[in-house]
């Protein structure tokens, strides 16, 4: 079995149930072949970086799972299928990669990542500029 990730972007025009489902017909899509999730996550609505098919936002979604090749086949054709799913990639995952992802797993679990960043000292004022006077002599 190897290791991999997808990232899926669902079109904005959504509710909230309608992308849920699309999330859960993906994760049965995964189960029902064989492939054991390991992680999930909601990105939530992100801008994209450029318009696709004239939409400017999108959900990000985010699977990492353990399954056989032919799983990642089943996936994607099913990505293309749905009318909803505007992007998708799916990378395998190589030892660091893996490493790299439990540790940030770990993060998110502890609330690490979303901890406020204390608040930055205030800058002081810079010092003002006096410019010469030629008048005076």
């Amino acid at each position: 079995m190897n290791n991999y990730e997808t990232v899926f972007i669902l079109t904005p025009v959504l509710s909230e149930a309608q992308m849920k489902e699309a999330v859960e017909k993906f994760k049965s899509v995964l189960t029902n072949a064989g492939a054991k999730i390991v992680n999930e996550e909601n990105w939530g609505l992100k801008k994209l970086a450029y318009p696709i098919e004239k939409k400017s936002t999108g959900f990000y979604e985010l699977f990492q799972f353990d399954a056989e090749p032919e799983v990642v086949d089943t996936l994607e054709t099913q990505f293309r299928r749905d009318e909803r799913v505007i992007r998708f990639l799916t990378v395998k995952m190589d030892k660091y990669a893996q490493a790299y992802a439990e540790k940030r797993r770990g993060k998110i679990a502890s609330g690490e990542i979303y901890a406020k960043k204390e608040a930055a000292p205030a800058k002081e004022a810079a010092p003002e500029i006096v410019e010469p006077n030629d008048d005076a002599e």
